[in-house]
């Protein structure tokens, strides 16, 4: 009973959150308020799971369970990022995803697949892959929010969405502090594979490490891009938005396949 109250209150904090933002979009002091009904959603929803994990004394990565924890690391590294740099308005995305995605987790049972009977090498593994992911997450909406700025400053005048956002050179410069930080997880998560996992082929993990490999190589050479050639622009959106979607194939397609498609 505690955790469906627990799920339904972050839910409907996420989703408050996510209208006061919309409503107020170019009130700062609205959005102040939108992010402390955030911090309560990420809060309550880390309570529900914390709840969660001593009852089956270990983390559920299953599909839905994994999507839940994910897009809650999404929010809360917004949050923690919205503290000092302008980012509070992609919660109009991030919220109502991490609202979904919690929805679905309370109301489908899967098959449980515990941290816990990993050793501390897989383990990892397998948190580094979801802070990175988590990081390259926030990158591709930033970069989203960029793309959308870049054509409308175009026009004349300008929207009102768009004059209320950070400067256009600010929004790059954020987007490559968050490939910066994605990056340095995910090369961790590549090597601790690499090390640990002994068997590709036989956890069907082949076209995983194959995508998070193409990834890898498109986030690092845009951030050379930037540093020796001065990519920015078209180019790092283009590169930034095809790397995150290579790494949500690695991460998601299988297990979206072998879960719910074959229940394997």
């Amino acid at each position: 009973m505690i955790t469906t109250t627990l799920a339904t209150l972050s839910i409907g904090t996420y989703l408050a959150s996510t209208l006061l933002i919309v409503r107020h979009f170019n009130q700062s002091r609205m959005q102040r308020t939108a992010l402390y009904l955030a911090w309560t959603a990420v809060f309550t929803q880390f309570l529900f799971k914390a709840i969660i994990f001593q009852k089956n004394n270990g983390f559920n990565f299953s599909f839905f369970s994994t999507s839940s924890l994910i897009a809650m690391i999404v929010a809360l590294l917004l949050l923690i990022a919205a503290l000092n740099k302008p980012v509070e308005k992609l919660g109009i995305i991030i919220f109502p995803i991490a609202a979904g995605m919690l929805v679905l987790d309370l109301n489908f049972t899967e098959k449980t697949q515990l941290l816990a009977s990993y050793n501390w090498a897989m383990n990892t593994h397998i948190l580094t892959s979801i802070i990175a992911f988590s990081l390259l997450n926030i990158a591709a909406l930033q970069a989203i929010f960029l793309a959308i700025q870049d054509q409308q400053l175009k026009r004349h005048p300008p929207k009102c969405f768009i004059q209320s956002l950070p400067p256009l050179q600010t929004m790059e410069t954020l987007l490559f502090q968050m490939l910066g930080a994605g990056i340095i997880f995910l090369t961790i998560s590549l090597i601790s594979g690499f090390l640990f996992i002994e068997d590709l082929f036989a956890q069907h993990l082949v076209h995983k490490t194959v995508l998070s490999l193409l990834a890898w190589v498109i986030f690092s050479g845009l951030l050379i891009g930037r540093s020796r050639y001065g990519w920015r622009g078209q180019t790092a959106i283009q590169w930034t938005l095809i790397g995150f979607v290579l790494l949500l194939l690695a991460y998601f397609g299988s297990k979206l396949v072998l879960e719910l498609i074959l229940q394997r």
